[in-house]
This record gives C-alpha cells, sequence and structure tokens, in this order.
C-alpha cells in the first residue's frame, strides 16, 4: 500500500538549500529553488553556467556528507548512485531529500504548480508521473480565475474582521462564499474588462446525436485546431481523439449530480478566449435546441468575445430517424414538437397545449420522467394505443428502442446495461414506422 503523502508549503527564503548535480534536471530546481529565495549550494564534478550564477556557493567536486551541513532541504539531480548516497546521509541527519526523476529515493516531492496572485495550487503524484502532475496543473491553470488575488485579498480582509467579532470557524467557509459571488454580482463574473488577445475565439459546436461521424465537417475542423474543448456529458469520447492539440474538459450536466454551473461554463469561454486560445464549446445535438447554447452566445457577446455558431444535428431528429422513426409522415404526422422532460413544471403546459394525435411529440431527456410524461398525455385525452417510441443511445453499437402503447411507455422494460445512453421519447402514429435496429449498414463507400 503506497504511503500517504502530507502536502505543506514551506518558506525557504535565506535559507541553505543544497543540491546535488549540476546538469539539465539540477538546473530546473535551482531556477525553482531562487524564486523562492532559498540560499542554494550546488555540488558535482561538473555544473552548467546557468546553475552555478544561481547558486550562492558552487563546489565543483564529488559529494560529501559534510555538505549537508546545515541545509534545511537537500535536492539529488544526479545519477541513481550518488542520489542513493545523498538520500542515506540525508536520513541519518533528518533532512528531507528531493531526488529529481529518482522517486525511490527522495523523502519530500515537489508539484506542479498554478499561481494566481497569493493563491497557489500545487498538485503532486509523489513522484510517479511528473507528465500526469503537469497536465493536471494545466487543467487547474485553464479553470482558476484570473482575479484569484481578488478572491485572496477578499478573503483576508473577511478573515481579520470575523476574528474580531468571534465569528466560528464552522460558519466563515459559507459567509466567504457569499462574499465572493458578490463580486459577479451581475451574473456574467467579474472577469477584466481587456479585450481578447489575438487568435481568441469561441467556437459553439454541435456535435450531433453521438456518433463522431455525424459531426459537420467544420465542426470537426475547428476540433482539430482547438487549444481548449470544454465538452457536454452525453459527447462520445471519440469525438474528442478529433482534438488532439486539445486540453479537453467536461463541464456537462446529468441529473441528480454535481455539475459546472452555466454561469462558470461562461466565464470559463471568456478567460480562455481571452488568454488568445481557440476554444470549442462542444455541445450535443445542436447547441441552440434545448442545450443553453443562446446564453453562452450572449455572454460571450457581452464580454466582447469573437464566436461562432457551428450547427449540429439535433438529437430531437436524428435519435427517431436512427431507429427507423420519420418525425413527420405524408397522413400521419405533418410536423412535430419538441420538448425538454427535465422539469414537469416546464413541458407540462406545453403537452397540455397539444390537441391528441395532432403532432410528433419529441421528448428529450425524458426518459427518467416518462411516467409523467404519459399520465400527462393520457389525461388529456391521447388514446392509449397510441404509438410511443423509447430510442436510446440512437447512433452507439449498443442503441436500444422499444416501441408500444402509450399506455405501457411508463412501464417499458429498458436494459439496465444501456441506462446511462442518452434518451429521447416518441409519442404519436409514426412510431408505429420503427424499422428493425438489427438491419445492415452500409460499408463506407458503398452507394445507398
Amino acid at each position: 500500500m503506497d504511503e500517504l503523502l502530507f502536502p505543506l508549503f514551506v518558506k525557504l527564503s535565506g535559507r541553505d538549500v543544497l543540491v546535488v548535480g549540476g546538469g539539465a534536471m539540477a538546473s530546473v530546481r535551482a531556477r525553482q529553488l531562487a524564486a523562492a529565495g532559498a540560499r542554494i549550494t550546488v555540488v558535482a564534478p561538473e555544473i552548467r553556467e546557468e546553475v552555478a550564477r544561481l547558486a550562492v556557493v558552487a563546489r565543483r567536486r564529488a559529494f560529501e556528507p559534510s555538505d549537508l551541513d546545515g541545509a534545511w532541504l537537500a535536492v539529488a539531480a544526479a545519477t541513481p548512485e550518488v542520489n542513493r548516497t545523498v538520500a542515506a546521509e540525508a536520513e541519518a541527519r533528518r533532512i528531507l531529500v528531493n531526488a529529481v526523476d529518482d522517486p525511490a529515493h527522495a523523502t519530500a516531492y515537489t508539484a506542479g504548480v498554478v499561481r494566481r496572485g497569493g493563491a497557489t495550487v500545487a498538485v503532486s503524484t509523489g513522484g510517479k508521473a511528473p507528465a500526469l502532475a503537469g497536465l493536471l496543473r494545466e487543467a487547474l491553470e485553464a479553470v482558476l480565475p484570473d482575479d484569484a488575488s481578488t478572491w485572496v485579498e477578499v478573503a483576508e480582509r473577511a478573515r481579520a474582521e470575523w476574528r474580531r467579532e468571534g465569528v466560528p470557524m464552522a460558519t466563515r467557509r459559507p459567509l466567504l462564499l457569499e462574499r465572493l459571488g458578490a463580486l459577479y454580482a451581475d451574473g456574467r463574473g467579474a472577469a477584466p474588462s481587456s479585450p481578447p488577445a489575438p487568435g481568441g475565439f469561441v467556437s459553439l459546436v454541435g456535435a450531433g446525436p453521438g456518433d463522431p461521424g455525424l459531426l459537420t465537417r467544420l465542426g470537426a475542423e475547428r476540433l482539430a485546431q482547438a487549444d481548449v474543448v470544454l465538452y457536454d456529458a452525453l459527447v462520445d469520447p471519440a469525438a474528442l481523439r478529433l482534438a488532439p492539440r486539445a486540453h479537453c474538459f467536461h463541464v456537462g450536466k446529468r441529473a441528480g449530480r454535481p455539475s459546472v454551473s452555466q454561469r462558470a461554463i461562461e466565464r470559463l469561454l471568456v478567460r480562455a478566449a481571452r488568454r488568445g486560445q481557440r476554444v470549442v464549446r462542444l455541445k450535443c445535438g445542436d447547441p441552440f435546441v434545448l442545450g443553453r447554447g443562446g446564453e453562452e452566445v450572449r455572454a460571450l457577446a457581452d464580454a466582447g468575445v469573437p464566436f461562432e455558431v457551428i450547427p449540429g444535428v439535433t438529437s430531437a431528429i436524428a435519435a427517431p430517424a436512427l431507429a427507423g422513426i420519420p418525425v413527420t409522415h405524408r397522413g400521419l404526422a405533418a410536423g412535430f414538437a419538441v420538448v425538454s422532460g427535465h422539469a414537469e413544471g416546464t413541458y407540462g403546459p406545453l403537452l397540455d397545449a397539444i390537441a391528441p394525435a395532432t403532432l410528433t411529440v419529441v421528448v428529450l431527456m425524458g426518459v427518467g420522467a416518462r411516467a409523467g410524461i404519459a399520465a400527462r398525455l393520457l389525461a388529456r385525452g391521447w388514446a392509449p394505443d397510441t404509438p410511443a417510441a423509447i430510442v436510446l443511445g440512437a447512433s452507439r453499437g449498443e442503441a436500444f428502442t422499444w416501441t408500444g402503447p402509450l399506455a405501457g411507455l411508463a412501464t417499458a422494460p429498458l436494459p439496465e446495461e444501456r441506462a446511462h445512453l442518452p434518451g429521447t421519447l416518441v409519442v404519436g402514429a409514426v412510431a408505429a414506422l420503427a424499422a428493425a435496429r438489427e438491419r445492415p449498414r452500409a460499408a463506407a463507400g458503398d452507394d445507398r
């Protein structure tokens, strides 16, 4: 079992630190230590000039145990054999050792660090995967606000005030959240008013119903050019492989699960563009069909950030189509209505306004609410034997379709192993036209 590391920030300004080694890895640590104000002693037979310039003392010889005398910390950036010796001698003196790229001989580990004003965030893998720590650091850097220094100032003033007033520690965190929230009272965030950096641009891209092959060509091109991708919960992971250069961040929402707020997503888009990055906001289906794309466009416009909207194939049409259900059909339905099944207060009045059997009803995000939706339609006068369908994961290999009467929609058996797939409800005569899901698909390049 791995030993649990104790995270700790230390003050090294004016304190002696020994660096054993004079090559590239020693240079990295020496720069970091110099930035922290440490008094650096370097010991190695050969020492690079840039390392020597950062050191108070440079000893061009082999390591000797007495070099550790007076040191607060040691850095072993030499060969494994030398690092082993340094570690053993330091252990005897109760001095912590950071062995660069040699975790077996280390008792202290550096971290990927993000600094924003007076806030410092660090992440470590205990020396096991420095590259991963670097990627996590970049992810944190993209998420943390540029105005975090303001957060620190607000928190510092509040702390002094609460200490004077004797405010209990347990109540301070929610109070601090209120004060930080007040910085964003306009609902758009307190992002700086500086214009976007050259090249900063946001593309709202519709990902379609799931299969990356159903993305538009322009959408795929924008993914290939992207520096940052913010993607929804139901986006197929294969679509992210179209963005090989980008840092991809999941910002999607699923019912009943913690998620990134809409206002936070908007701030991330603005912030990344203002750093000169090309950003793709990858949204399921079409950005403007129950996707809150309009809110994001407004936030970008208010912030003066250039953007574009690349439509996608909405699941409201694509999911039924992939199950062989046309949403309109001569003699059966001349139109269709699309509603969200997320909240009864929203979909209820809309369903009540549709006369029975006059339109095809398509419900997105409504599988979990299908009992209430069916009951509402039946109470409105829809016939119990009205054809209905549930389509899960329409564009995926594990797609599933149930068809039956409206009266059976609430209790329709769905495979548990596919419950995580995005679902679409279809109610109306056209649902009876559902084609068999086992039909063969034409191979790429075949004429159809």
